[in-house]
């Protein structure tokens, strides 16, 4: 197995390498190897996805048929902060619309894409179960309700003034 300069850390290689000795033998454990390489990169690159594939002995296209198939997985990097918009019934009659487009303007990114300081990423789900406060974002695991474009610009001034970026 060849390690991919541009898939990360010699650290994190030789961990992907550890997950592939210790669990090939386990019928069925291309889902937990690629739930353990997510943990290690923060996403599945390319990369990755071809260690994985020779270190099993299974193509590429079995793996990336995986990852591309379950939402838990992702082919492109997540920033410090992951802003999760609900786009669920309840939060798009309200305007979900408007907040998502005050995060990607607020960051210069759109969905689906990650700051590149690596700090912020945007991503859409369909629902965080707290309707009642529609609309609503995740960042990380804190949930932010009865959004405006306004609040939602100022929590994410606070985030990167933490952050040191302004």
């Amino acid at each position: 197995m060849e390690h991919c300069a541009a898939c990360g850390t010699a650290e994190q290689a030789k961990a992907l390498k550890a997950v592939i000795e210790e669990s090939r033998s386990t019928p069925g454990c291309l889902m937990h190897i690629l739930q353990e390489a997510q943990g290690i990169y923060g996403y599945l690159p390319i990369g990755v996805q071809k260690t994985i594939a020779e270190g099993l002995g299974i193509s590429l296209s079995e793996v990336y048929g995986v990852v591309t198939f379950y939402s838990q997985f992702s082919l492109k990097p997540k920033g410090k902060h992951r802003i999760s918009v609900c786009l669920g019934t309840a939060c798009y009659v309200k305007g979900a619309d408007k907040i998502l487009a005050a995060v990607e303007k607020e960051l210069g990114i759109k969905c689906g894409e990650c700051t590149e300081d690596g700090l912020f990423s945007i991503d859409s789900c369909r629902c965080v179960g707290a309707c009642g406060l529609a609309p609503v974002i995740m960042i990380g695991e804190e949930v932010y309700g009865k959004l405006t474009p306004e609040k939602v610009t100022a929590i994410i001034k606070d985030y990167k003034k933490q952050e040191g970026v302004e």
